[in-house]
């Protein structure tokens, strides 16, 4: 199965034709597919929705087509590197400096990204023209569903990152006053994105003829699921908008849409995948180099991004294995322990967790963790290699400065390939994404029942052999102070383990408006005298380079003690930090755009 990003020479040459202007909404080039000469057949329609998708998954423009990202894109854009702007982890990769600088609040207006406005003008030029195919309804209409899907997309990428956009629904030209019009609100721009994403459900197929993969009627659902959960949250926890009273419209689009997936509406009943193996199970949707057995009806994956080479290929697992980042301590304490008599319990309420020695942290634990986290007892089946892990700053190898090592989506034979050649596929809608959404919006919307957690939460983890979540549990001191029910910590508690490094954590922390969880100390793992002298005598006598802070009687490493993202230094204003700065350089070219509030409109 071959996803249409891979494109041949004459789309390539066909999207330069359209222009490549980054300024601001674009203008229209001189050399245009507007003219009658185009748009005859719907293999022209097919044709130019191909550099749609292409240009959506261009990794240092547009962020929301991620996955393991493009080749030299690797190590900054991928959905791995792009964790370490939320709480799961530390890093020191220089590569990672955009990140970890939002994550820190130190982000400035010199850093800004994201406003790039071709992919929106590429959607508008078809949705302008594509009428004039002589074709049926039927025919084009699915090809204008491609169109209203990404550009629903676009638009809630927008609304992520700056709070509010231009809205742009034509295609214009230099001299259209649209161009230095101020953004729209936040509402008016949602409205429209909803409008977008449910035309999308209505004009695209529930399949395509051949062997393309292409958006479909269930990964525009997947996709208002998720619009509708941010949007709907994101409005109940930020009071400040106005727009609390909309809240639950919103998530109650979420639990329709998601519904619509769990019940099969469009003839695919999706699954969570098992094949009886709950050590590596869930893992094994990350390093398959062809997710097409994973796909469709009765699988789990419900639209995928693939890899070849040659063509568009990617370098995910040799740069997880060269980058000195790892997770943080607070990420893995957050995986449930199994208790002598079968039930789960957070670590603070648990009788069988231990952290004394830095193997016995990962004993009794929901087997989630030993896929997402290496386990040590695991370094010759997953790395291939008998160093000798944890390796920190001041070692040799594979050095992490929180002492942990993320692997959930490293695959040693896809990084003997080389760079830019790995060619491993990435899941972008999963269905364990759907259940969390729907588990999720339910509790939200104070409707859940047991019956939906055993429909939403219960096959997660089910798939590792751990024990269902009920309606009532027991409050986990860790967040008893949030002023949250305990069944809505447990689905976010699912939600953070589950959808790991799939870049989610952070827009959650946002949407949940806990974006102070960013200015935290960035703790790595349990390093008492013991093991810290052992890894002294395993390095030869030389002494590491790490920091280590006594917390509640128990030392841990200070992943960012000494650098520019110590706690010292973190921040996190309230005022300002939910959402990213436009670039200063925008407003030369429209001095009617409002900045984000909080950030400065000049230097």
């Amino acid at each position: 199965m071959k996803i249409v990003n891979n494109i041949s020479l004459i789309i390539t040459a066909l999207i330069i034709g359209f222009g490549c202007n980054d300024g601001f909404l674009d203008r229209e080039p001189i050399m245009d597919v507007t003219n009658n000469n185009y748009w005859k057949t719907t293999a022209e329609l097919e044709l130019y929705n191909n550099g749609i998708y292409d240009l959506s998954g261009n990794n240092s423009t547009y962020l929301f087509l991620t996955g393991f990202a493009n080749g030299s894109n690797s190590p900054t854009y991928s959905n791995m590197a792009m964790e370490y702007r939320s709480d799961n982890g530390a890093s020191n990769e220089g590569t990672h400096n955009l990140w970890r600088n939002i994550a820190a609040g130190l982000n400035t207006t010199s850093d800004a990204y994201g406003w790039n406005w071709t992919l929106l003008r590429r959607c508008n030029v078809f949705l302008d023209n594509y009428s004039k195919v002589d074709a049926s309804d039927d025919q084009k209409n699915q090809y204008a569903g491609e169109a209203y899907f990404f550009r629903a997309w676009f638009y809630m990428d927008k609304i992520q990152q700056f709070g509010k956009a231009p809205l742009v629904t034509k295609s214009l030209t230099e001299e259209s006053e649209e161009l230095y019009e101020k953004q729209a609100s936040r509402a008016d721009v949602m409205v429209q994105v909803l409008s977008d994403i449910n035309k999308a459900i209505d004009y695209l197929p529930n399949s395509w003829s051949g062997s393309t993969l292409r958006v479909t009627k269930d990964v525009a659902l997947a996709l208002k699921s998720r619009i509708c959960l941010f949007e709907g949250t994101y409005r109940k926890y930020h009071t400040e908008l106005g727009l609390q009273s909309t809240a639950n419209d919103w998530l109650s689009e979420c639990v329709s849409a998601s519904q619509d997936l769990m019940n099969g509406k469009n003839g695919n009943n999706y699954v969570i995948y098992s094949s009886g193996n709950p050590d590596s199970d869930l893992r094994a949707l990350f390093i398959q180099p062809d997710l097409s057995s994973f796909y469709g009806n009765g699988k789990e994956v419900i639209f995928y991004r693939q890899y070849a080479y040659p063509g568009v290929a990617h370098r995910q697992s040799g740069y997880i294995f060269a980058q000195t980042a790892g997770p943080s301590r607070d990420f893995v304490e957050d995986f449930l322990c199994v208790e002598s008599d079968g039930s789960a319990k957070p670590v603070r309420l648990s009788s069988t967790y231990k952290d004394d020695t830095y193997l016995e942290q990962f004993d009794n634990r929901d087997p989630r963790l030993g896929q997402t986290v290496l386990d040590p007892r695991r370094e010759m089946e997953i790395l291939k290699t008998q160093i000798g892990y944890p390796r920190v700053p001041g070692m040799t190898g594979w050095m992490s400065p929180t002492g942990y090592y993320y692997i959930r989506s490293y695959e040693y034979d896809d990084a003997q390939r080389g760079n830019p050649q790995e060619i491993n596929d990435y899941p972008l809608f999963r269905y364990a994404e759907v259940l969390l959404n729907y588990a999720e919006a339910k509790a939200e919307l104070g409707t859940i029942t047991q019956a939906d957690l055993d429909a939403s939460i219960k096959p997660l983890r089910d798939r590792v052999n751990m024990p269902k979540l009920e309606l009532n549990p027991s409050m986990d001191p860790k967040y008893a102070d949030e002023g949250l029910p305990s069944l809505l910590i447990e689905i976010r508690r699912e939600r953070r383990i589950e959808l790991a490094y799939e870049n989610f954590r952070y827009y959650d922390l946002m949407r949940w408006k806990q974006g102070t969880k960013l200015s935290k100390r960035i703790l790595g793992t349990r390093l008492e005298d013991a093991d810290y002298n052992a890894l002294v005598q395993q390095n030869n006598g030389k002494a590491l380079s790490i920091t280590r802070i006594t917390v509640d009687g128990k030392k841990y490493i200070d992943a960012y003690a000494g650098t520019n993202y110590a706690v010292e230094k973190r921040t996190f204003d309230e005022s300002k930090n939910y959402l990213l700065p436009i670039p200063i350089s925008e407003f030369a070219k429209n001095p009617n755009l409002e900045q984000t509030e909080g950030w400065p409109k000049s230097e």
